[in-house]
Formats: structure tokens, C-alpha cells, sequence
């Protein structure tokens, strides 16, 4: 016997459950067949890096995530110029390009100019043609030593910023930080009502 004042039992069992039912099988082939396209995608490239090209660091938009960097879309017309790269060249050399965007702060320009710098550096340019060299170029030498760079290069890191410690003195001990709040508070509620006060004290003063 059923026993409180519950709901009666009369379970829906006749729906078709199997229909809804969704399976994840084909996962570990997916991940295989990604990983095989990388491979191929890699060779298909070569010698470009695998990551793509050179992007710039950017600021995360709001005031929520504006102290957090990312990696932004392309380099702005402005640092192109600062680094000395032709904005034509930029991206045939693996750096990404963007017209719109504007540097609103001159730390940013720095370090991104700084960025393309390095970049520019390391950068090995192969010839269009093996027998014939243009400038810009990069040398016998260092073409034979040039290896595919795999995963991240350069990469964007977050800066932690850095503590100061103290030692901690009795008259910080002694120090009641709520009462303090409260005289603060105060004395802002009240300065309105004391600067009236002056002020007729001081008319009186003078009759």
C-alpha cells in the first residue's frame, strides 16, 4: 500500500527512449583523422610554422577582462611602419595584417613593434626559386639549418603582478581599521553642515 500523500506512480515507458539517444563512437577516429590532417596540413606548408602567422597582443575588451592579453587579429599599419616592414610584405613573410585597428596606447605599440623585431630576427625567407637569390633572402647556410617550427612560437604570456611584503608593526596592529572608516564617512556626510557653521560663526564674528 501506497503510503503519504505523494503522487501517484504511473511511469511514461512508451516513448521510443532509443531515438533519443545520442552516442560519442566515432570519437577516437575523429582524433585520429585530426591528427592526420595536421600531419598533412604540416607538410603541405613547409617551412611555414604550423601555428600560422605572427599575431599581435591585444587587450581583452571591457572593463572585465581588459587586464588579461590575448593574441589579436593582425598587426596595425602603425607598428608595421615602427618595425620597418612594407605592410604588402607583412603577410607573404607570415605576418598578420590589420588595417583597422588603432594603437590607443604607446606601451602596446612597443611591445608589439618589439614583437615583429624579434620575429623579424629569426626569420629565415626562403628564394621563390632555389638558383636565384633576391634580396631579403636569407642564406645558403641558414636555409640548410632551417627546421619547421612546431606549435607556438612567441608565445603571449600573462604578467603576474608582483607583491611587495612587509613586516607587519604594532602600530599596524593597533591600528582599528573600521573605526577609521567610520570618522572618514562622517566627516564627508557632515562637511556640508560644518562649512555653514563657519560661515555664520564668522558673520557673527564681524557683527
Amino acid at each position: 500500500m501506497v503510503k503519504h500523500n505523494n503522487v501517484v506512480p504511473n511511469g511514461h515507458f512508451k516513448k521510443h527512449w532509443q531515438n533519443y539517444v545520442k552516442t560519442w563512437f566515432n570519437q577516437p577516429a575523429r582524433k585520429k583523422r585530426r591528427r592526420i590532417a595536421r600531419q598533412k596540413k604540416a607538410v603541405k606548408i613547409f617551412p611555414r610554422p604550423t601555428a600560422g602567422p605572427l599575431r599581435p597582443i591585444v587587450h581583452g575588451q571591457t572593463q572585465k577582462y581588459n587586464m588579461k592579453v590575448r593574441a589579436g587579429r593582425g598587426f596595425s599599419l602603425e607598428e608595421l611602419k615602427a618595425a620597418g616592414i612594407p605592410k604588402k610584405l607583412a603577410p607573404t613573410i607570415g605576418i598578420a595584417v590589420d588595417h583597422r585597428r588603432k594603437n590607443r596606447s604607446l606601451e602596446s605599440l612597443q611591445g608589439n613593434v618589439q614583437r615583429l623585431k624579434t620575429y623579424k630576427a629569426k626569420l629565415v625567407v626562403f628564394p621563390r626559386t632555389a638558383r636565384k637569390l633576391k634580396a631579403g633572402d636569407s642564406s645558403p647556410e641558414e636555409l640548410a639549418t632551417a627546421t619547421q617550427v612546431q606549435g607556438k612560437y612567441l608565445p603571449i604570456t600573462q604578467e603576474k603582478p608582483s607583491l611587495e611584503l612587509v613586516k607587519v608593526t604594532d602600530e599596524m596592529k593597533n591600528f582599528n581599521a573600521y573605526a577609521k572608516l567610520r570618522v572618514e564617512r562622517m566627516n564627508r556626510r557632515l562637511v556640508g553642515v560644518r562649512l555653514k557653521k563657519a560661515a555664520e560663526a564668522e558673520k557673527d564674528e564681524k557683527k
